[in-house]
């Protein structure tokens, strides 16, 4: 389970170094795509692996749920980690993410998202928002 939040540098190259803290839960690896919401998400492996039969079984017939394959599967990359827990996230990814020097890393439960830093913390603005509407709280059944 994936929790907390990082600011980190993208290096010049676009190496991104993933959190100590979520290394562990990356041993096996890990698949980082296209996300929702202007982020990147980045999956551990048995996780993408259990997401992405669920995405094989959606009925091809779905428009909604070939542009959710399209989506999250066209862009996968394998997360690559260096010795010092870097990695390098392809141009078109931090391009669709718009991700400029200072990132938020962020533990999501299930996957990490990757923002750019000023994008988060406008979404998390709109989300505060949101919620102190009541309406997003009220379709939840907690």
């Amino acid at each position: 389970m994936f929790t907390g939040l990082y600011y980190h540098r993208l290096e010049a190259k676009g190496r991104l170094a993933i959190p100590q803290a979520f290394r562990e839960g990356l041993a096996s690896g890990g698949v980082i795509t296209s996300g929702l919401d202007g982020c990147l998400f980045l999956f551990p492996s048995s996780y993408w692996q259990k997401f992405s039969e669920k995405l094989a079984s959606l009925p091809l017939t779905n428009p909604a749920a070939r542009n959710l394959t399209r989506l999250l599967v066209q862009s996968a990359v394998n997360l690559d980690l260096d010795g010092q827990g870097r990695t390098l996230i392809p141009e078109y990814l931090r391009n669709q993410a718009n991700l400029k020097k200072q990132v938020v890393v962020a533990g999501s439960l299930t996957r990490i998202e990757i923002w750019d830093q000023e994008l988060y913390h406008q979404h998390l603005d709109l989300i505060a928002q949101t919620i102190s509407d009541g309406d997003a709280l009220a379709s939840l059944a907690i």
